[in-house]
């Protein structure tokens, strides 16, 4: 009886254990986006891929400063831009604990490209083509930059590079990575490599909804990704952006960011608002959705 009871109790237990295991590791409010990322990440230095989006993106200021090409800090743009950052940035820590570290960057170049991206460590910069083609408004730019932040969170691009060093490079060019090579050479190709990364479908996925989550958190309409995603689409008539380029635009991927919107609009409505909109300063955060013509800083009220 005694052996009864015991194989009895020791039965509930395995099926309590069992019933555990299937509960999320990770149960949280927002966007459903699995914790766990890519092993190739290992294959590359954190440390040195930071280091050399610095130096990429420090040298691309240089070269913009000298071509006239890098807007001033107290332009209009550059102003709302670090605004929209300054208010995202504080939720990004939760996806990635390096980023308490970053020192974290924004800049604006002077170019027709419809083009923004976020490097590793936190180095922004927008395109105002993308700005001025697009009209964004400031939750369309929240969403845009959100989306940017996300890939430097879930370290998209030293994912990428870790599958490049694993199956086109071989062991030599990992080891350098790693810092057991030539260090000098690895960081210049990797800065090279930076800028020119194209991700995957996950990818990209998981940055659209990640950088939802940031946006609403941060006050800004996470709706906006649906119209950012349609003007994107409308822009993408003839020759594509190259903003579009690396960001392929679908019907899939406007599905998956509606789908997630009852994940992330509570969190929108429970956030607090910027205290100044740069875009429609006497409508809503949705005025977006609206028929009426949207103001934009710099277009005459």
């Amino acid at each position: 009886m005694q052996i009864r009871r015991l194989f009895s109790l020791s039965t509930v237990s395995l099926a309590l254990v069992a019933q555990l295991a299937v509960v999320p590791a990770w149960a949280r409010e927002g966007v459903d986006v699995p914790r766990q990322q890519s092993g190739f990440t290992r294959l590359v230095s954190a440390e040195q891929v930071e280091q050399a989006a610095t130096a990429q993106y420090q040298q691309m200021a240089t070269e913009a400063r000298n071509q006239n090409a890098l807007l001033p800090d107290n332009h209009p743009q550059v102003v709302r831009l670090r605004a929209i950052a300054k208010r995202i940035i504080p939720y990004s820590l939760e996806w990635n604990r390096r980023a308490n570290q970053w020192q974290w960057q924004v800049m604006v170049l002077n170019s027709k490209e419809l083009n923004a991206f976020c490097m590793p460590g936190g180095k922004i910069a927008f395109y105002t083509g993308i700005l001025d083609q697009l009209q964004l408004t400031d939750d369309e730019a929240a969403m845009v930059m959100g989306h940017e932040i996300a890939h430097a969170l879930r370290e998209h691009a030293r994912e990428r590079m870790g599958k490049t060093s694993a199956t086109k490079l071989g062991a030599s060019l990992i080891s350098g990575l790693l810092g057991l090579g030539s260090v000098g050479d690895s960081l210049l190709n990797m800065g090279g490599q930076l800028l020119t990364l194209k991700f995957s479908r996950e990818n990209e996925t998981e940055a659209d909804l990640v950088g939802m989550e940031l946006a609403a958190r941060a006050g800004y309409d996470p709706r906006a990704g649906i119209s950012l995603w349609k003007k994107m689409a409308a822009a993408n008539k003839g020759a594509p952006p190259q903003w579009l380029s690396t960001h392929p635009a679908s019907d899939t991927r406007i599905q998956d960011m509606e789908e997630a919107l009852p994940q992330v609009m509570p969190l929108y409505e429970r956030a607090a608002k910027p205290d100044r909109r740069y875009d429609a300063p006497k409508k809503t955060g949705a005025a977006h959705l609206s028929q009426e013509p949207l103001a934009y800083w710099g277009v005459a009220q």
